[in-house]
């Protein structure tokens, strides 16, 4: 590994690389910074990553001629660009199958922006935070390129990287972007109670970060021998952990072990993650894999939704036409669940938008991505309540649906329902 200066690091990128940018509270921001710097000097740099938290300043059109941003999820940062500006392009992907995009060579990497812990006594330097797709990204970059910070928690797992493995190594101590527990709403802690109920002692877990995973995490107060196994994860567990709630005994695959491929929260996460051999930071194409979930026990997937159709259909990833996330992980997570002895795949959301607008809807939106479909889903939930469609026709679905449907919009739901399938909807 080469120590060097920012500026100098980037200064291996060249026109036309395909360039990889680390995960969420790991993306390297003083690389960015510098491979941004140097604008004037490159042409046709393609970006790929997930969402990543902190600033993406190279889909500014000012720089369109510069780089071109391929998003493999569309976060805060880039929306805008992916449907307005034209500088970034979302592709939807199963998380699990982003790490052989890079593996089977359908997008060569030229150079990997990694953000590592200082090296240990014996030359290792851990990815921390985020591991998803990164070892894959590592495998297959022609240079690497890492951003060495004290302040990035030493993790346990697949993420470990050898000094060797780094062509130009840039020291820099700054905090990791931090994501603060949201307040939870009535609405909110009355949805995570109807998912607790739904949850079995000695279940797998699988959620992931915001007030409806915060929600459920503190209801389940009362739980025993629950064990973790989820693409991410955020502040909730660690109660759960301290209290003797999640012990992982009853799980096959990694028992005992909180298993993880990227992490979000507070600095109160990340020191618990720091050196801590409870949990494991692993690949996220063996986490998310439905052959490696399925073999939990009583895995329960709880993923959210911008709404659900009266047949069932989740649309997760848009407003209509207008691209808000990503496929992520949620089908991975859905089916495994799903095919697990006893497990339940869940979607919560609140039975309305801020507005006021029904999220049960009569038909998605034109244009709206359907992420899980109608024969995936098993539970919907919402502060009304649990809707279990699995093995229910379509109008029985209406009438689930319609019964923890927001009741203000009840009326408008049985009468499109009724006009749908040519007969009265009675909830």
């Amino acid at each position: 590994m080469h120590l060097t200066s920012a500026a100098d690091a980037v200064a291996a990128v060249q026109s036309d690389d395909r360039v990889f940018v680390q995960t969420a509270s790991a993306a390297p921001q003083a690389l960015v910074t510098a491979l941004t710097g140097r604008a004037n000097s490159l042409s046709n740099v393609e970006i790929v990553h997930l969402h990543t938290e902190g600033d993406a300043p190279y889909v500014d059109p000012a720089y369109e001629d510069s780089f071109h941003t391929r998003a493999l999820f569309v976060g805060a940062n880039v929306r805008r660009a992916v449907n307005d500006t034209g500088t970034a392009d979302y592709v939807p992907v199963f998380l699990s199958e982003v790490p052989g995009l890079f593996r089977n060579g359908l997008l060569p990497l030229d150079v990997a922006l990694l953000q590592v812990s200082p090296p240990d006594k014996h030359g290792f330097c851990s990815l921390g935070v985020s591991i998803d797709v990164s070892p894959a990204a590592l495998e297959n970059a022609d240079t690497v390129i890492a951003q060495i910070n004290p302040q990035m928690p030493r993790t346990h797992g697949d993420g470990l990287i050898h000094v060797d493995e780094i062509d130009y190594g840039v020291k820099v101590d700054a905090p990791i972007p931090e994501a603060p527990r949201p307040e939870l709403t009535d609405a909110e802690r009355a949805i995570g109670t109807n998912c607790a109920n739904l949850i079995e002692n000695g279940a797998t877990l699988q959620m992931g970060i915001g007030a409806i995973p915060d929600a459920v995490l503190a209801a389940l107060d009362t739980h025993e021998r629950l064990g973790v196994h989820t693409e991410m994860f955020s502040d909730g567990i660690i109660d759960l952990v301290e209290s003797g709630v999640i012990t992982g005994e009853e799980k096959s695959v990694h028992p005992g072990k909180i298993v993880g491929s990227f992490a979000m929260g507070t600095r109160e996460l990340y020191d618990f993650m720091d050196d801590n051999p409870l949990v494991a930071m692993l690949d996220v194409a063996y986490v998310n894999d439905t052959a490696t979930i399925r073999r939990n026990p009583k895995v329960t997937a709880i993923n959210s939704a911008v709404e659900v159709d009266l047949t069932g259909q989740v649309c997760a990833d848009s407003i209509g036409t207008y691209q808000y996330s990503g496929v992520g992980g949620q089908m991975d997570f859905i089916r495994g669940a799903s095919l697990s002895e006893g497990g339940k795949p869940i979607i919560a959301l609140p039975s309305t938008t801020r507005k006021g607008i029904s999220r049960i809807v009569p038909y998605l939106k034109q244009g709206a991505g359907v992420v899980t479909t109608r024969a995936h889903v098993h539970y919907v939930v919402t502060e009304y309540g649990v809707a279990n469609l699995y093995g229910k026709s379509l109008r029985e679905r209406a009438e689930a649906l319609i019964d923890i449907a927001h009741p203000d919009h009840r009326g408008d739901l049985e009468q499109e329902a009724s006009d749908r399938f040519n007969t009265l909807i009675a909830t």
